[in-house]
Formats: structure tokens, C-alpha cells, sequence
């Protein structure tokens, strides 16, 4: 009997962790839920099967999103929002009128897109459906979708096309959604993805990473850019937390 109690100890405590791993990065892929866990490729594929019937999850191919990266998702889904709203306040007041902007997707840079101001009037690329959706909501800003192949678990085009499609353009801001950062920099798991954002920081004056701070000090497979490329770090922590003192020396910016 305390056997079975254990084991459903450890499967509640596995599936809570991979929830806040789907919610935190928005994606995830089983292959390192499976590093990450010490436990079979199996398991998590019955973990997120589970989830994913329970509503708690969306699951893909080879992982699952958070139920947030859907256009249909509320407030009341989007994690970490009232972190994410005070982000997009502090990312706002960067915008100035005649700006061309370029940005990524994720549910930070979507709550950003939500709350801009009526009277902005700036031009927005975007290799996002789903921001594009909720910019083109605000009168006065011009945005340009940039198609190609959409990428099933991030939502976002992908592809030698798109990469093509930012080389031409000339940015004051970019806008980049980030999934791991530490002092090393930023980081991603999917290969197709690094190079749309490698793509988006070269054609960009700028890099603005808005982040919940729960991804600082965390490192994925593969990486973007160095932290001293980030023009500016911006967190829902004051500047002189503690917990950005490391990224101070790094980083041009820190608001």
C-alpha cells in the first residue's frame, strides 16, 4: 500500500513539473522532459497523453504546448499574467511613433501586443500569426505578417523563406521571445526557430528580451545569441534584484 502511495506521489509531482516546464517555456519537447526527469520517453508520452485529456495541456508532436499559445486562451490562462503585464508596460515605453518594430511570438510578446496604446503609430513585422492577429486590433499600426512554413509547436514561420523575408528588412527594435536565458545568453530548443531569431537580432538596431523571471539561469539545447547582444533585459523585477545582478555586467540594459 505505501508503495501505490508513493508511486502516485511521484506521478502527481512529475506531471506538476511538466506543467510548469509547458507553462514556463510554452513548449516543450518529450525528449528532454525525459532528460530532465530521469524517467522513459514512454512515461512522458502517457504523462502528456493524460494532461492532455485532463485540459491541462495541448499536446503536439513530439511534446505539448501550454493551453495559453492558443489564439482562444484567456487572461485567466496565460501564466504568470499579471508578471507579463507589468513586462509589457516597461517594453511599451521603449515604442516611439514611426518605429518599425520586429517581433517574435509567445505570451509575453502577445500581452505586449494587447495593452499598446490607441494614439502608437508604429509599423510591426512579425513571423507570428497569432501576434499579428492581436496587433492588427490597434488603429493606427501597420503589420506585416511574414509567411512560410509554419512550425506546429511554436506557431510561428519558419524556414529558409522567412529567414529571407527579415534579411530585407531594417528594424529599430526586435522584439525577441525567449525560452532559456542565463549569462551565456539566450537559448532555444528547436533548430528551425534559433534561425529565424538569429535572423531577427542581425536585421534589428536593437534586441529587447522580455522575460518573467522564472527563465533567468535556465539553458536550453541550443543557442541564440550572447547575453552582450541584448540591448535590453526586461523582467517584472526591479532593476537591482538580486536575482539580475549576475546579467548587470552582461547586458547594455536592465529595466
Amino acid at each position: 500500500m505505501i508503495i501505490t502511495e508513493n508511486r502516485i506521489m511521484l506521478k502527481k509531482e512529475r506531471q506538476a513539473q511538466i506543467i510548469k516546464q509547458i507553462n514556463l517555456h510554452n513548449k516543450v519537447l518529450s525528449s528532454d522532459l525525459s532528460l530532465e526527469l530521469n524517467v522513459s520517453e514512454d512515461t512522458i508520452r502517457r504523462d502528456l497523453n493524460e494532461l492532455a485529456q485532463e485540459g491541462k495541456i495541448v499536446k503536439v508532436h513530439g511534446g505539448a504546448l501550454s493551453k495559453s499559445y492558443n489564439f482562444t486562451a484567456t487572461q485567466a490562462e496565460t501564466y504568470a499574467y499579471d508578471e507579463k503585464h507589468i513586462i509589457a508596460q516597461k517594453t511599451i515605453s521603449l515604442f516611439q511613433d514611426g518605429m518599425t518594430i520586429l517581433c517574435s511570438g509567445g505570451t509575453t510578446i502577445r500581452t505586449i501586443a494587447n495593452q499598446l496604446p490607441e494614439n502608437l503609430n508604429v509599423t510591426f513585422f512579425t513571423v507570428s500569426p497569432l501576434i499579428s492577429l492581436e496587433l492588427v486590433e490597434h488603429p493606427n499600426t501597420e503589420v506585416i505578417l511574414l509567411g512560410g512554413k509554419l512550425s506546429n509547436s511554436s506557431k510561428i514561420s519558419v524556414g529558409g523563406e522567412v529567414v529571407a523575408k527579415i534579411n530585407e528588412i531594417k528594424a529599430d527594435l526586435c522584439i525577441l521571445g525567449v525560452n532559456g536565458f542565463d549569462e551565456d545568453g539566450i537559448s532555444d530548443s528547436d533548430y528551425e526557430i534559433v534561425q529565424v531569431k538569429k535572423a531577427m537580432i542581425k536585421a534589428s538596431k536593437k534586441v529587447i528580451t522580455p522575460m518573467i523571471s522564472e527563465k533567468l539561469n535556465s539553458s536550453l539545447r541550443l543557442q541564440v545569441c550572447s547575453a552582450e547582444e541584448v540591448d535590453y533585459l526586461i523582467t517584472e523585477l526591479p532593476p537591482e534584484h538580486e536575482l539580475l545582478s549576475a546579467f548587470h555586467h552582461k547586458v547594455k540594459h536592465i529595466l
